[in-house]
């Protein structure tokens, strides 16, 4: 018996009575429960397919160059960057941030290999690290990681509708820029965002291969304007010009401090990680697909960086714009045309809205992961899998009300808002910092890893390192604030939420995390052991 879906008549649709059992018992229909390698990484892992794996190599490519928006985030983050650094701080800090994370994913996409999994960087930590700790530095990696992607949501959302608010400041001198518009724009573009991981999660991926297109296109469409029309800034002064307009004691420590912007830009490309159990083929895909994220963006966006530098003109004018975002000064000092710069800012609009619904997937997916093994409050809540969607809804809609509520702390305070994204990054840096540095002891003390298809070989341990080398330096200075002259808006207060945020997981962790959460470690069954 076979039951027909009359508004899709062809074969393909063909739903069996088997396929209905399934999608009751919350199962994935065997045409979605990937390859031969999938089924044994999930057996090997202790784990049961859930998700559907409807992503490959091009879609999980879009996946993560349009949840990073590498060349927009330089746009949006630009008077961070010229604040302290100047042009060549940011043209030779993105060269040296972008070499950093390549050693960076490069140790990410190689642990993605041996242990495919949503949870990421808490299950490689419960895996790799010494037996002593492996529960408690599990548990704190879950919290950090968690509270870092669902940060990062309100911070892409922030983004856009704020850059909304800057052109209608452009276009209408005297609108009346209120804090609550940007709070509700916030939630307007959240909620669209929901749309397409609920009643459209089938279709993500071909959405994020169309997204990844407009991404790609999206940097022509600005250049070119740009190119033709600006005016050219000397380049001898725009790749040895330092600016140090935050009064920090050398030119050197200034450009450390302003690689906020460049960081920002390259951070996250684990995202594509916590879709793992999404994707066909994941454990030779993945590494692929993130690397090739990486070197996508890392090219788009050092070309929107040379272009911004010999093209942006007199700084100390686009940084005191009325828009809030020196970028739309740029576009218009440069075409003296409303509707050309309404056009180019609107490219961003739809490349940031586009990023909030990857963001959306990839916090939910380690929000319901780190539920999963109980590693929250209402743990059950969070890990529930909606029979015949395959999706994570409850975690999916959490993340919305989340990001509702941390978007309304904007209209009490701005600067509060910001304390809080703030966690996105020294959460994701810290977590890289906690699972490399597991695997890089194992290897260091001559421990055999799990088989991996995709391996750095003998380079493991220098990459590893170099890895390391690189991210605590970068995770001390996200600290800083931006200028030495310290007022309760100007002052960072990024350590004050992680010390909370850690503070509160290692509390709860005493108190009933230990009781309850799952170390994924105990689910790991590998060949010969």
């Amino acid at each position: 018996m076979t039951l027909f879906n009359r508004s899709r008549p062809d074969s393909q649709h063909v739903m069996t009575l088997d396929d209905e059992e399934y999608a009751q018992k919350g199962l994935v229909e065997p045409r979605y429960m990937g390859t031969v390698a999938d089924q044994r990484d999930m057996n090997a892992l202790g784990r049961v397919q859930v998700l559907r794996r409807n992503f490959r190599f091009i879609s999980i490519v879009g996946f993560g160059c349009t949840l990073i928006c590498t060349w927009e985030v330089i746009l949006t983050l630009l008077s961070a960057g010229l604040t302290d650094g100047g042009t060549a701080g940011l043209i030779w800090g993105f060269i040296g941030v972008c070499l950093g994370f390549a050693l960076v994913y490069a140790s990410v996409a190689e642990m993605a290999s041996m242990a495919p999994t949503a949870g990421g960087q808490y299950h490689w930590v419960s895996e790799f690290a010494p037996r002593r700790g492996q529960k408690f530095l599990s548990y704190i990696t879950g919290w950090l990681s968690a509270m870092g992607w669902q940060c990062a949501i309100v911070s892409i959302a922030y983004l856009a509708g704020t850059i909304i608010q800057g052109l209608i400041v452009l276009n209408r001198p005297d609108y009346d820029f209120q804090r609550w518009h940007g709070t509700m724009l916030v939630i307007a573009i959240s909620t669209f965002s929901i749309l397409f991981n609920t009643f459209l999660a089938k279709n993500l991926p071909f959405v994020e291969g169309l997204i990844l297109i407009i991404h790609v296109v999206g940097v022509f469409a600005i250049i070119i304007p740009l190119w033709v029309l600006a005016p050219r800034n000397n380049a001898h002064a725009v790749f040895t010009t330092f600016n140090n307009s935050g009064g920090w004691n050398s030119s050197g420590t200034a450009t450390l401090v302003g690689l906020s912007t460049t960081i920002t830009s390259m951070l996250g490309y684990d995202c594509s990680v916590h879709m793992s159990e999404e994707i066909k083929d994941a454990s030779e895909t993945l590494p692929k697909a993130i690397m090739s994220s990486v070197a996508v963006n890392a090219v788009l966006g050092f070309i929107m960086l040379i272009t911004l530098c010999f093209t942006l003109g007199e700084v100390d004018r686009i940084l005191d714009t009325n828009t809030g975002f020196p970028f739309i000064q740029v576009f218009y000092n440069t075409t003296g045309s409303f509707a050309a710069t309404n056009a180019m800012t609107s490219v961003l609009i739809v490349t940031l809205t586009a990023s909030t619904i990857t963001e959306v997937a990839t916090a939910s997916r380690q929000l319901w992961s780190f539920a999963r093994d109980e590693g929250l409050p209402f743990s059950s809540f969070f890990a529930y899998v909606t029979p015949g969607w395959n999706i994570p809804l409850n975690s999916v809609m959490v993340s919305l009300v989340v990001t509702i509520l941390l978007s309304i702390i904007n209209i009490g305070s701005q600067v509060a808002l910001n304390a809080v994204v703030s966690l996105t990054i020294t959460s994701l840096l810290s977590a890289y910092i906690l699972s490399i540095g597991c695997v890089f002891l194992k290897r260091l003390r001559g421990e055999a890893l799990p088989h991996h298809r995709w391996s750095l070989g003998k380079y493991g341990l220098a990459v590893n390192f170099g890895a390391l080398a690189f991210l605590f330096p970068m995770f001390l200075f996200s600290f800083f604030p931006l200028t030495t002259d310290v007022t309760l808006e100007t002052m960072n207060w990024s350590v004050a939420m992680y010390v909370g945020v850690v503070g509160s997981a290692s509390v709860y962790y005493l108190v009933r995390g230990r009781h309850h959460f799952i170390p994924p470690v105990i689910l790991v069954k590998r060949e010969g052991e």
